[in-house]
């Protein structure tokens, strides 16, 4: 596993706090709260937040959405040169979309035990077997994340009695 290390008050946390206006949105639909965004040439070209519930769609996870816009914005699939900021590890799905969509980095905040793809279960982005490899950072404001993620399950779990985490 080849995970680059969050450089502390870097862009990448600039933009990761972005991601996490988008996870609380999705917070706010009742979504599991993830947010993303793309960046290229230092623009914002495509954001997203889970909508799975709102969309009866698994597919539709904060990446697949933040993909899809960017894909619209520079009307070419191919997000060359773009990074997607993550507020949770993606999945295999979500992975492999970056990796069709030859994102040049993936940067994301907490780390996902049961799902994760880029390192935590699977280590998809270094799999030598594929044409395009992304640059992985993980951990970007990471704690932030993972409180959004613990608050929300916490509700889930006890909507009377569920305190902030």
């Amino acid at each position: 596993m080849k995970v680059e290390s969050a450089n502390p008050k870097s862009d990448d946390e600039r933009w990761m706090s972005h991601a996490l206006a988008e996870a609380q949105q999705a917070t706010e639909e009742g979504e599991v709260p993830v947010g993303a965004i793309v960046v290229h040439a230092g623009r914002a070209i495509g954001r997203g937040h889970n909508r799975t519930e709102a969309l009866r769609d698994p597919t539709a996870h904060a990446e697949i959405i933040a993909l899809t816009a960017a894909a619209q914005y520079l009307n070419n699939w191919r997000l060359t040169g773009a990074t997607i900021y993550v507020t949770s590890e993606p999945c295999l799905m979500c992975t492999g979309a970056l990796i069709l969509a030859r994102i040049k980095r993936i940067v994301f905040g907490a780390r996902d035990a049961k799902f994760g793809a880029c390192g935590s279960v699977y280590d998809i982005p270094w799999d030598d077997r594929f044409n395009h490899r992304p640059q992985v950072t993980a951990s970007v404001l990471a704690d932030e994340s993972r409180r959004l993620l613990r608050a929300f399950f916490a509700r889930r779990r006890n909507p009377a009695g569920a305190k902030s985490v």
